[in-house]
């Protein structure tokens, strides 16, 4: 596990704050998923959520592994990143019609931390990246997380170009996917941590401290 420079909250972190982690699954410079995930992380921090960028291509993660990885000096840190995080944002490129093996790779790193959360997905393709939004989704029930039941796709040249979103229809798509999240990731947000609080038979209730 390595951290590279420190991560950019976009608005000030209140009691109240919605926390957003986006993850940008490029390893490349310059990639259209984080372009998206940049103008959707204003969209938030305009409306007075907490935004937490975690690129990984500035910020690695070494490959996971069940004997080393839990035990790095590094661990605690990142899983208090996705510990505080109310909504998680997933963005990536669409490769051999799979989510990148970055992605993966920081999906692989956590389990109970996801728990209960809502989370949704941002997918660059030449296509329309139908079987990644299927897998990022897939992997958000195995890990018992809500998710957005739509995806959010978007091409190079035709919605991004020299790194800047050019389509208006696009433009649109973010806009309610920002509104979805503040709204849908404040009502689930609430209910688990009145789950976690209370003594009602429910799911989260296998997660409360013990």
């Amino acid at each position: 596990l390595s951290i590279g420079r420190a991560s950019a909250i976009v608005a000030p972190m209140s009691e109240s704050s919605l926390k957003v982690l986006a993850v940008s699954g490029s390893l490349h410079q310059g990639s259209i998923p984080r372009v998206a995930l940049d103008g959707l992380a204003e969209l938030l921090g305009a409306a007075g959520c907490a935004v937490d960028m975690w690129d990984l291509f500035e910020e690695p993660l070494a490959m996971f592994s069940p004997s080393t990885s839990y035990t790095s000096p590094e661990y605690p840190l990142l899983k208090a990143r996705v510990d505080r995080a109310d909504v998680i944002v997933l963005s990536t490129p669409d490769y051999h019609g799979a989510m990148s093996g970055a992605m993966k790779n920081f999906l692989d790193h956590f389990w109970k931390e996801f728990a209960g959360k809502l989370f949704g997905t941002i997918v660059s393709s030449h296509e329309k990246g139908l079987t990644v939004a299927d897998q990022l989704r897939t992997v958000a029930r195995q890990v018992n997380a809500w998710v957005i039941p739509y995806a959010v796709a978007l091409q190079d040249k035709l919605d991004v170009v020299d790194g800047e979103i050019v389509s208006d229809a696009f433009r649109n798509k973010l806009d309610m996917f920002a509104s979805d999240l503040r709204v849908y990731g404040g009502l689930i947000a609430k209910q688990r941590s009145a789950d976690l609080a209370g003594t009602e038979p429910g799911f989260m209730a296998r997660n409360r401290p013990s």
